[in-house]
């Protein structure tokens, strides 16, 4: 599958790191230089703010997707190629995925485990066979990555899905990882299967 949009999800704040920012700033110049697309929830502010700046500054096109009350709190990032406003998350969340293909998570709070935890479930479900990643900046993903490695030894997560996740703590490297990713389709007869000898 040919690549052309990656979906970014991260943080609204800059989080106390100044690596988190750079990354950040680094992933969005990093997609820009590779020719794709940026699309991304659509804020000013945080991480948010400095991928898609980041991107836009290097010549790369951004889309955002913000819901119109965050939009109207002058939130958004008027400065964008193109900017959608919507009417809910759930309308944020699924043309975010239509316009994407393969999805990057940086540092964040709920709402970015929330929405990377989702595509990652559709790709577990087989909706879609686009690559998921996750930026572990200084090591911020590593406590969520020994507790898949926990659920996975307890049998709640089958082995093809836990191997769905592709890592790294470099956006270049990881940009790479997910343009290279063979699509992974799952067989959902297997893993019905297994998930029933397992109980």
């Amino acid at each position: 599958m040919k690549i052309k949009s990656i979906c970014v999800f991260c943080g609204s704040s800059t989080g106390k790191d100044p690596a988190y920012m750079d990354e950040a700033k680094s992933l969005g110049k990093e997609i820009a230089r590779r020719n794709l697309a940026m699309v991304y929830g659509g804020g000013n502010t945080g991480l948010m703010g400095a991928a898609g700046g980041a991107c836009l500054a290097a010549g790369g096109r951004v889309e955002g997707v913000i819901p119109e009350a965050l939009y109207n709190e002058n939130l958004g990032q008027d400065t964008l190629t193109k900017l959608h406003v919507v009417g809910s998350m759930h309308e944020r969340k699924a043309l975010m995925a239509e316009l994407s293909d393969a999805f990057i998570a940086l540092p964040g709070g709920f709402g970015t485990f929330e929405e990377f935890f989702e595509v990652l479930t559709w790709a577990q479900l087989g909706i879609h066979i686009k690559p998921c990643g996750l930026l572990n900046v200084h090591g911020y993903y590593d406590g969520l990555l020994a507790f898949l490695d926990h659920a996975a030894g307890e049998g709640f997560i089958y082995s093809s899905h836990h191997q769905l996740i592709h890592t790294s703590k470099k956006p270049a490297e990881l940009v790479g990882k997910l343009m290279d990713a063979k699509p992974v389709r799952q067989d959902k007869a297997d893993w019905l299967r297994h998930m029933t000898e397992s109980s």
